[in-house]
This record gives structure tokens, sequence and C-alpha cells, in this order.
């Protein structure tokens, strides 16, 4: 894939093409789609202490190592089943992360059978995106009060790998918030 040189994109994008198509695809693109919803925490949660790009280099191997991260299947894995997925080279083979990924299907399971996870998720921002107006990303901040709470209430929820940078850097790439710069070609004007 090309890098279009005329469009000015936030710097993170670099010049990686998988991370200028997630840039300019996704990242911050609104999703109420709650199985896109769980990969992307799944995901953030896996990227915990990693680059962002590294995970996204994996990402296809998630979805199929994950069933494509499909929270039924998930939550139901065995021991034997996470010894399988430990020995996995095609993912990050942290014991802590994966069986926190089956932690975190069994509470969207029960998430879901109690609310509308979509809505629930996106009450932090009262139901619609919150559009910042930032210029550098130095100004972007690493969590906010939004995603303070949604770091405690998804632990008290049973989810783990859910701290408050990892839920903002979550609603970033759900499109809860906007972080495009305003320099960006994605910026909504």
């Amino acid at each position: 894939m090309a890098v279009s040189r005329s469009k000015s994109r936030c710097a993170w994008a670099g010049s990686d093409p998988l991370y200028v198509a997630y840039h300019d695809k996704e990242w911050g693109r609104p999703s109420r789609d709650a199985q896109h919803l769980f990969e992307m925490l799944v995901l953030e949660g896996a990227q915990a202490g990693l680059s962002w790009i590294t995970i996204l280099r994996k990402r296809e191997a998630y979805r199929r190592a994950f069933d494509a991260f499909n929270p039924e299947k998930m939550a139901h894995y065995s021991p034997a089943r996470v010894r399988q997925l430990l020995a996995d080279p095609s993912i990050v083979r942290n014991r802590l992360k994966i069986e926190g990924a089956v932690r975190n299907a069994q509470a969207f399971l029960a998430l879901r059978d109690q609310d509308d996870v979509v809505a629930w998720f996106w009450q932090f921002v009262d139901g619609k995106p919150k559009l910042n107006r930032w210029t550098t990303m130095g100004q972007v901040p690493p969590r906010t009060p939004e995603s303070d709470a949604m770091s405690r209430a998804l632990k008290q929820r049973g989810f783990t790998f859910v701290g408050s940078t990892i839920c903002y850097a979550f609603m970033q790439a759900t499109g809860m918030v906007n972080d495009h710069l305003t320099t960006c070609f994605r910026y909504p004007r």
C-alpha cells in the first residue's frame, strides 16, 4: 500500500503502511459494534508494555488464535488451550495477558447478559464521541477522568488489563474520543 504524501496525518502514524492504514481507516472512527469493542479491549490489553505496531502486526494472528475474538468461545478456553496459546509464536506469549483475555471474555459475557454492552461502554462519553482539539501530540493525555471511571467500572466487573491508560487508548481506538490532531486530514471539519 502506498502512503499518500499529500495528506497531513497524526505524527504517530509514521510511514509504515499498516500503521497508516490503521490511522486512516479505523483509529478514531466511532464503533458501536460489540464484537469490535471486545476485540479492541483485548488487543489494547495485549499491548500493555509494548508498542501498538507490535500488536497491529500480530492482529490477524490474534484473530486466528482467539477464534475471531468470539467471547463465547474464549470464555471457555481450558488450561490446555491456554498452554497452546502460550506456545504460539505468532502472538504475544504472556501468560497473564492470555489468561486475562479469557477472563475478560467471561466478564464481557456477564456484562452483555446484564446490560446493552455497547451503550455501557459509550456511557463514559455520554453516548457520543468526544472531539478534542489538540494541535500537538504532546497535548494528548495518557488518561482522563472518563478513562479513570471506565477503568474502575471494568475492574469492578472482573475485567483485567484495563488500567486507565489502556482504557483511554481503547476509547481513542474505538472513536469514543477523537484525538486526531487539528492538522490531520481525519480531524472533522
